[in-house]
């Protein structure tokens, strides 16, 4: 068996999703790469879109926002003669010339282009079809265009989730409901929060937020920061997480210069760590950061950045009790200083998450086993 994951170069969750897959397969001794999709139109139309991509996500959240209200009421896009299905066209030639080269025989997408291009890639070549293919969903929620794929298997991370998917009108018998979305090994291992504490040089004292929006830094993260940093009570500790966004790490490391209670911090490749040592969690509902923290059992306070897909993951961790929301920044900080002064509150929050499994490894098992029996 030799697996083949089709990525997008869009931020930071889908990839994070590739990577927790590919990490159970490569421990069992499975052939398995990770490339980015977009890659196949060129490696210049990837770094192209992706920067339109990341621009509209910080600086125009409400352009997201009406383009996925567009999708969810003109859901399908691959009308034969499209824009869209030109593009797919050139990156599907290039993919299955790919597949037969490489030598794959098993393809999973969590990005619906990715699956798009498959779905395209399937239709132009027939022998694409003995190639089993599936779709990861990444958040909770049944995506606009995944109607138009044309997947094997549809791994989905809830039972509301999956009762969207049936409504699209994806068969049940293709739908495999999973215990949550994938995430990387690293969240499965806990590190004693005064351990965690001493390996990133913060404080064993006071209770701790941790603020992130994103790997691109998106949304009124400064704000939030600068509220929240005026009313910290002695002893509390404020870390926030700047990802990609290097205008707004500047913003903040000059605003918070000679803070002890407050860090500023880039790209981490230790959010993890990070996260055992916070006692709440500030975000955007990102379908893979709040797994993330759904499997460290840390509370969240959530920010609807830029709505679409999110605001399903919002009303799915907010119902569950794990995590709470406010319409107004103020409200948001109010709720965040509360929360830090109540440890029997952020005790109950972590208790309330719903029961996180290991996602990746069901969906690998999942496939494995299909291999097996065909």
């Amino acid at each position: 068996m030799k697996v083949l994951i089709l990525t997008c170069n869009t931020g930071e969750g889908h990839n994070s999703v590739a990577e927790a897959v590919r990490q159970v397969f490569s421990a069992a001794g499975t052939a398995c790469d990770v490339t980015d999709a977009l890659s196949f139109l060129s490696e210049r139309a990837s770094e192209a879109i992706s920067g339109v991509h990341t621009s509209i996500y910080r600086h125009m959240p409400g352009a997201f926002r009406r383009s996925y209200q567009f999708m969810e009421q003109h859901p399908s896009v691959l009308e034969e003669d499209g824009f869209i299905a030109r593009i797919l066209t050139v990156g599907a030639e290039r993919l299955w010339e790919h597949i037969q080269a490489s030598g794959y025989d098993c393809l999973i997408c969590p990005h619906a282009f990715s699956g798009l291009m498959v779905t395209q890639m399937r239709r132009m070549y027939p022998d694409a079809c003995s190639v089993p293919a599936s779709f990861i969903a990444t958040d909770y929620t049944c995506s606009p265009t995944v109607i138009d794929c044309d997947m094997d298997w549809f791994f989905v991370p809830s039972a509301g989730a999956r009762e969207e998917f049936l409504a699209a009108g994806i068969p049940a018998e293709r739908i495999v409901m999973t215990a949550g979305i994938p995430v990387r090994r690293e969240f499965f291992r806990h590190v004693d929060r005064s351990e965690a504490r001493r390996r990133l040089g913060l404080p064993q004292e006071g209770r701790m937020l941790l603020a992130m929006c994103g790997s691109m830094g998106c949304g009124h993260l400064d704000a939030l920061a600068e509220l929240v940093a005026d009313r910290l009570s002695p002893g509390q500790l404020m870390a926030v997480v700047c990802g990609t966004n290097v205008r707004l790490q500047k913003k903040l490391s000059r605003i918070f210069a000679g803070r002890e209670d407050v860090r500023i911090l880039g790209y981490c490749d230790d959010v993890a760590l990070l996260m055992d040592c916070a006692d709440l969690y500030l975000t955007k509902p990102g379908g893979i950061s709040t797994s993330e923290a759904a499997i460290k059992g840390l509370p969240m306070v959530l920010v609807d950045t830029v709505a679409g897909c999110e605001e399903y993951n919002l009303r799915y961790f907010c119902q569950s009790g794990g995590a709470v929301t406010a319409d107004r920044q103020e409200d948001l900080v109010r709720l965040c200083l509360s929360l830090l002064e109540d440890p029997a509150a952020l005790r109950r929050m972590s208790a309330a998450f719903p029961r996180r499994g290991d996602a990746a490894a069901e969906i690998c098992s999942h496939l494995v086993r299909k291999e097996t029996v065909a």
